[in-house]
């Protein structure tokens, strides 16, 4: 897919993976709409590239479609859709002798989640009506997963769920939308220099990266987003979650 021109979606644009994958593609030519809930963060990359931002929750119906429709009128309908919007807080199932809070699972899933799953279908039920490239393609959506989808560590049974359901999700989506010409692939991260990961204490910092095979360091946001475009640029890319990890497998804590 050529990106000179194409409007791409990103979530999550307000920081970290997000940021620095709308920063690329608006490096490669497309135009942008950014989504976040925080509209602080995307001020500046809005200026930065003439984007359109808005803020919206992406689990809510009703506020995304209208962010959606917003996005339309002003720009047109989207061919690439990069869904980055998350949280990662720690959820434990036993918490301090009682069960956890239920509140604190049902709020991770549905920003990881359901967030991803509201704006994958408003997105391809719009590219439907795009016209098809010289591949046929009428749209691609890539999601973002984590490892955690595989190996969640103690305290992550949440998050895991979350991502995993992100993950098997993916190729799904793939066979419903392959008649209309829209790929769908994802894609898992290990460990990113990201807010997420910066807020953990240095002290697990530490000992969570010293399990990285090689490259023995986090992983930058912009490795991630040059994994978008990659996805973007090969058309038998589809179905698939891509793990990003430099060989990292979470042990249990």
């Amino acid at each position: 897919m050529d990106l000179t021109g194409t409007l791409a979606i990103v979530t999550g644009a307000a920081s970290g993976l997000g940021k620095a994958t709308a920063r690329l593609l608006a490096e490669r030519g497309a135009q942008l709409a950014l989504i976040d809930l925080q509209p602080e963060g995307m001020a500046d990359l809005a200026r930065e590239t003439g984007a359109l931002s808005l803020s919206c929750d992406v689990a809510d119906a009703a506020a995304s479609e209208a962010a959606f429709d917003r996005i339309v009128a002003v720009c047109g309908v989207p061919r690439l859709l990069v869904n980055c919007a998350g949280i990662a807080p720690g959820a434990r199932i036993v918490d301090r002798g009682g069960p956890g809070s239920l509140v604190e699972f049902e709020r991770i899933v549905r920003i990881n989640l359901i967030g991803t799953y509201n704006w994958l279908r408003l997105a391809a039920a719009a590219m439907t009506g795009n016209a098809p490239d010289a591949e046929g393609q009428r749209g691609v959506i890539i999601n973002t997963a984590s490892i955690a989808a595989y190996e969640g560590q103690i305290g992550q049974a949440a998050y895991a769920a979350s991502k995993g359901g992100v993950a098997s999700l993916t190729l799904p989506a793939a066979r419903e939308l392959a008649r209309h010409g829209i790929r769908v692939a994802a894609i898992a991260p290990g460990l990113f220099g990201t807010p997420m990961v910066e807020a953990m204490t240095q002290e697990v910092q530490d000992r969570v990266f010293d399990a990285i095979p090689f490259p023995k360091r986090p992983g930058r946001p912009d490795e991630f987003a040059q994994m978008v475009l990659s996805i973007v640029a090969n058309p038998m890319v589809n179905g698939s979650v891509f793990r990003l990890d430099a060989g990292l497998r979470m042990l249990a804590r």
